[in-house]
């Protein structure tokens, strides 16, 4: 097993020092999923939704917490983001959401990548709850990752997309 960088030799929670690892350019992308009512689905393609344009909020939303990824989960390290994207693909049951985070440090952007995906998801949902409560986010997960020491990865059952 691995040893887990997050725990000292004590067992006490730590940041990593990341400080000796060389700066590469790194990208993540992350993607999830909110099913809802056809007519949710409808009303936000068609920018019908009360409280504005859900898209565009959740965009923003999405890019926002990617850059504020440090300050909500612990542990994190604050990084210089060069981009970040989160994109949409609606159908008639629902949204998936795909967020791309890159940028050049010493340690990966697979958390900012993951958090763009989860505010935008629940942005969505804050919009469009009065018309379906019953909407149901899932299956948030890291599509691929590219540089750093470990190389690249990609989910074995996903395909990246963006």
């Amino acid at each position: 097993m691995n040893k887990l960088t997050h725990l000292d030799e004590a067992g006490s929670a730590r940041m990593v020092d990341v400080s000796s690892k060389a700066t590469s350019v790194r990208e993540a992308i992350a993607s999830g999923r909110i099913d809802m009512s056809r007519e949710a689905a409808n009303a936000i393609a068609q920018g019908l939704v009360k409280k504005g344009d859900v898209l565009a909020v959740a965009r923003v939303a999405g890019i926002m917490a990617a850059k504020k990824t440090a300050d909500l989960i612990p542990l994190c390290h604050p990084l210089p983001l060069s981009a970040v994207t989160v994109n949409f693909d609606l159908d008639e049951a629902g949204i998936m959401v795909t967020a791309t985070a890159r940028t050049a440090a010493p340690t990966g952007v697979e958390m900012e990548a993951l958090t763009a995906v989860s505010v935008a998801l629940l942005t969505v949902y804050d919009m469009a709850k009065a018309m379906d409560k019953s909407m149901t986010i899932h299956s948030i997960s890291l599509v691929s990752k590219t540089g750093g020491k470990s190389g690249d990865w990609q989910a074995p059952d996903r395909k990246a997309s963006t």
